[in-house]
């Protein structure tokens, strides 16, 4: 298949996004098609992503896993992600989505085999790793694309229905997991997503457009500085990386993982039941992101660029983890599902990094920016199981112990959100100045 494509000017009134040195803007039935098919691969990548929530309790029992087990078992996705994030970039921009991802999904299909393969926590581990390294370009490769398929507004509205996607992919880690397995087991399961993975690779070699490198319109144009110096200097990236690194991806930490055990070890939920809470939570994560998709390009128009709109937003979700805190056994998956909601202004965060640097640069904007993030994901995945542990020390009460990790994180994300806030009403003021 051969996506029609025609050229036309990219612009975003009032927006950071610089004009892009090239243009190769899809035809709107092409764009549906060719979402589609990445939405499924993302949608694939978010179920395994979150389906330890899910898995914990039978994890646990048959691995005897303690809690700072479970939290590196989760983060070793996160990890693996991390690992690719640099190089991916560069090979974006190098060889284009369509290639990219099928050699990335080749991997995630190995570590789905290794997965259900696995006779110890070694051996989840590593395939964990492997399984994370393997869809860590489910989401940059299509974004990579619309940066140059689409115009900015479409990408704001494509990156939070990507999003959306994801979360589908995160509620069918609850409870469809949950139905399945009785009839397939865990390890029947990976070996389910792992043929669903081949399925999507047919998919996207079908549908998806081959990577034009140059266009003869902008062979004098400037190319833009190899690497990611330039990435890592801008201001508008840097300004970025505190609520990207905490906030944003704490909250995918408590999304896919700490809002399952919670529920079990504090408010005292059946695992039926906490499944059911996830199922919750996703959902409306999965109507949030719809929202942003609808709402955001008419924000931006009005002047609400993504920055202010953090600037705003975030807050809410400090009050919502207090009150989770101060409430303990009676904070349920319905003050789950709001901190999770409200902590989803972050993810506005995305597209506008890549739209403040160079077309050129996108994957290694969007890459880097992701390693941000999941590396956050990471450290504070592993670092709440971490510290549930060791407070273990001080006192013996698994409800104080679990209160105790999540204030630490709050702290830690007031204090993100306060870098911040600083350099953004510093960049606003240079601006009025």
């Amino acid at each position: 298949m051969n996506p029609t494509v025609r050229p036309g000017p990219v612009r975003l009134d009032g927006a950071v996004a610089p004009r892009p040195p090239q243009s190769e803007l899809l035809a709107p039935r092409t764009v549906v098609i060719v979402f589609l098919t990445f939405a499924l691969a993302y949608f694939l990548s978010a179920l395994l992503r979150a389906i330890t929530a899910t898995l914990s309790p039978t994890l646990s029992a048959e691995m005897s896993l303690n809690a700072g087990d479970l939290g590196l078992l989760a983060g070793g996705y996160f990890f693996g992600f991390a690992l690719t994030q640099l190089p991916l970039g560069n090979w974006l921009d190098r060889h284009g989505p369509r290639t990219v991802i099928l050699w990335f999904l080749g991997v995630a299909v190995a570590g789905c085999a290794a997965f259900a393969l696995a006779t110890s926590f070694t051996w989840l581990l590593a395939a964990r790793v492997l399984i994370g390294m393997g869809v860590s370009a489910c989401l940059m490769a299509p974004l990579t694309g619309y940066r140059r398929w689409l115009t900015p507004l479409a990408q704001m509205r494509a990156n939070s229905w990507m999003l959306m996607t994801g979360s589908f992919g995160m509620v069918a880690a609850t409870l469809p997991v949950q139905w399945l397995m009785p009839l397939t087991g865990w390890r029947g399961l990976f070996w389910l997503l792992g043929g669903l993975i081949l399925v999507s690779m047919v998919g996207i070699v079908w549908t998806v457009p081959r990577w034009r490198r140059t266009e003869p319109a902008e062979a004098a144009a400037p190319v833009s500085e190899p690497g990611y110096g330039m990435v890592w200097r801008h201001p508008y990236f840097r300004q970025m990386v505190p609520i990207g690194f905490v906030n944003y991806g704490g909250m995918i930490a408590v999304q896919t993982l700490w809002a399952g055990p919670w529920m079990v070890k504090v408010a005292g939920y059946t695992p039926e039941q906490a499944a059911g809470g996830l199922f919750g939570i996703n959902l409306c994560m999965l109507c949030t992101f719809w929202l942003w998709g609808v709402f955001n390009p008419r924000l931006a128009r009005q002047g609400w660029l993504p920055e202010r709109l953090i600037a705003w937003g975030l807050p809410l979700s400090f009050v919502v983890l207090g009150a989770i805190v101060l409430l303990g056994e009676r904070a349920g998956w319905p003050l789950w599902a709001l901190y999770c909601v409200s902590c989803t202004v972050g993810s506005l965060s995305q597209p506008a990094v890549a739209l403040a640097l160079p077309a050129e640069a996108a994957g290694r904007a969007l890459s880097g920016y992701n390693l941000v993030i999941f590396g956050g994901v990471f450290v504070v995945q592993w670092g709440i199981g971490l510290l549930i542990d060791a407070l273990g020390l001080f006192v013996d009460n698994e409800v104080a112990r679990y209160r105790g990790a999540i204030t630490l994180f709050g702290v830690c994300g007031v204090l993100a959100y306060a870098v911040f806030l600083r350099a953004h009403l510093r960049r606003a003021a240079g601006r009025a100045g």
